[in-house]
């Protein structure tokens, strides 16, 4: 296979699981033990919040840049990458007595609500790794993406996303039902909250299906959504419903926004189960839909799906021990592989990056291992001969050690073409009784889909167009491999740390949070607050024939020294400040002391998610 043949085999699937975020910290009464019996008061709607909350954390949803103060509690927090109110709606659900699940599972559920179901859907997909205190273990669930059982010629879907221009990145004019996937987040949320919930089911869909049924202000954020698709959303009359007023008109910024769909779907599933989605009224109108767009998909599809409880990938890295999402997502290997490289690269004894400009050049280099995990044996073969590079051997130590030695020799992993954005959410929390949870959920799609299928309130998205090779791999009715990257860091056998990421440069933005905890003694507000680099940007020489991009470094404006750069010899991109959320991975965490119980929330600065403890 020729290097311009790996680099078109590559395919763009990124996941971008989508929160970010800040903190605060926020005061409240004690709150009953997740251990104890339930009692009739329970309501986690924000009708019930203390005056003021809703109006204050409804008006962040709104604000780009606002900050994150650390929060810091004993009992219970919950922190994420976007949406403010969400993660709020989660501290209730801890302050009512419910446990790390329940809180986790309300605020994703809050966050697809607040986000229309642009860039995270109830029929998106959901990773989740969670550390039960009563078992003492930690777990893995993978809800992701099922290929169709009746498509099996995935490298024909239709459709191309493409960063040329704003058209190309809003893909292809002509919709097809095919990009579609059978997406897990609602049998996730139950099957999550089926093992782990303490509060009644119901109790967790409650501040969503407020915000649906009262409305919030159509946000600036909702109107950069609903700008480039006005046409794709014209398609389709229910479609269009959704953001017209009764007299036709497309909703305008300020206006109230209510989703009277969303709410009515919400209580079916609220009070009949995930089964609605899945075998019941939702499954049979989105099967409708999908078919009449051409698409393949059956209820055979949706009554299969299952939600898959594997072994969480993990590894010694320092003084910790990380327990990552497993198989078949391969954002585990990626992140244990890229610890143990940093470890053959020697960068703690250099320093930190943004201080030392071959430590630069050595971490922007490793974290390319990830590009391993999108093409096949094959091609890994020819890159690196004779070296082993199963996902079992890509988690040893001794592996990533010849690896490192042959990168540095010159064998570097090719870079691909530019990765369409694609949006996610994450959630983390620990509760009073020291359960943590750590999630990410995605659509994968660029907002809404080229095909805008809206089934009830719920968007279903087009997320085959950017992963036909990964669907392909998967096999008809298989699950599709994903790049999400979730886990909980323990020490001498305790947890620790747990942590979410998202975005485009995921990858990058967890090797750096992590290192910097395990090597460089950073809490999680240190981890999310020091200057890194992001995704790198291809570009081809026009002088050259070769379709072989040479990359470009790209860091935030004044956060790297001059020298720091220069000494890197790296040739690298300064980012203005309005570029960032869109090229840097986003990561989020929460760190408990085991001996104190004392918590401590963080997340991005550059976005509107909000960390809260208590």
């Amino acid at each position: 296979m020729t290097r311009g043949a790996f680099l078109r085999l590559v395919p763009a699937v990124l996941v971008a699981v989508l929160t970010g975020g800040c903190a605060e910290e926020a005061s409240a009464p004690g709150a009953p033990d997740v251990g104890g019996a339930e009692t009739p008061a329970v309501d986690l709607s924000p009708a019930g919040w203390p005056a003021g909350e809703w109006e204050a954390y409804l008006a962040l949803e709104d604000v780009a840049f606002p900050g994150n103060p650390v929060a810091e509690g004993r009992q219970g927090a919950v922190t994420g990458s976007y949406h403010p109110l969400a993660q709020r709606a989660g501290l209730e659900a801890l302050r009512q007595g419910g446990s790390s699940v329940d809180a986790a599972m309300t605020t994703a559920l809050t966050q697809v609500a607040l986000g229309a179901g642009a860039v995270i859907s109830y029929f998106g997909i959901m990773t989740m790794v969670h550390y039960d205190a009563a078992a003492d273990e930690i777990v893995s669930l993978n809800a992701g993406w099922n290929a169709v059982l009746g498509d099996d010629d995935p490298m024909s879907i239709p459709g191309t996303i493409g960063m040329g221009s704003e058209e190309e990145m809003y893909g292809s004019d002509e919709p097809s039902g095919r990009t579609a996937l059978v997406g897990g987040f609602m049998r996730a949320v139950e099957a999550a909250h089926r093992r782990y919930g303490k509060l009644d089911f119901r109790h967790l869909f409650a501040p969503a299906i407020h915000i649906a049924a009262a409305g919030i202000p159509f946000n600036s954020r909702l109107v950069s959504f609903l700008e480039p698709r006005k046409h794709a959303l014209s398609r389709l009359p229910e479609s269009k419903a959704v953001f017209t007023n009764p007299d036709g008109a497309w909703i305008e910024e300020g206006q109230v926004f209510r989703q009277p769909g969303v709410a009515r779907t919400l209580e079916a599933i609220a009070e009949q189960g995930a089964d609605y989605m899945y075998t019941g009224p939702w499954a049979e109108r989105a099967v409708a839909a999908v078919q009449a767009d051409g698409g393949t998909m059956s209820l055979e599809d949706l009554a299969a799906y299952e939600v898959m409880w594997v072994p969480p990938l993990e590894a010694d890295v320092g003084e910790y021990r990380i327990h990552a999402n497993g198989l078949p997502s391969f954002g585990g290997v990626n992140m244990i592989e890229a610890l143990h490289l940093g470890d053959a690269a020697g960068i703690a004894s250099l320093g930190h990056w943004s201080t030392n400009g071959e430590s630069l050049r050595r971490a922007s280099n490793l974290t390319f291992n990830m590009m391993l995990s999108m093409v096949p044996p094959e091609t890994r073969e020819q890159l690196y001969p004779g070296l082993d590079l199963t996902d079992a051997s890509r988690i040893r130590p001794e592996t990533a050690a010849t690896l490192w030695s042959r990168m540095e020799a010159g064998a570097m992993p090719a870079q691909y073409a530019e990765a369409p954005p694609s949006h996610s959410d994450t959630v983390i929390a620990v509760d009073r009784g020291g359960n943590m949870t750590a999630v990410t959920h995605s659509i994968n799609c660029v907002v809404w889909g080229a095909t805008a299928i809206i089934v009830d309130g719920v968007s279903i998205g087009d997320p085959a167009v950017n992963q036909k090779a990964a669907v392909a791999a998967a096999g008809p009715g298989g699950r599709v491999a994903d790049p999400i990257e979730v886990g909980i860091l323990t020490r001498d056998g305790r947890p620790a740390v747990a942590f979410a990421s998202m975005a485009t440069g995921l990858h990058q933005q967890t090797f750096q949070s992590l290192f910097g905890t395990i090597h460089f003694g950073m809490n999680v507000k240190d981890a999310v607050d020091a200057p890194a680099f992001f995704l790198p940007r291809p570009v081809l020489d026009p002088s050259s024939d070769q379709a072989v991009p040479k990359w470009v470094v790209r860091v935030m404006e004044g956060e790297f020294g001059d020298a720091v750069l220069e000494a890197s010899g790296l040739p690298v991109e300064r980012l203005p400040a309005e570029q960032r959320r869109y090229t840097q991975g986003l990561w989020a965490g929460i760190s408990r002391d085991p001996d104190t119980g004392d918590l401590m929330a963080a997340s991005h600065a550059y976005t509107n998610g909000r960390a809260f403890a208590y």
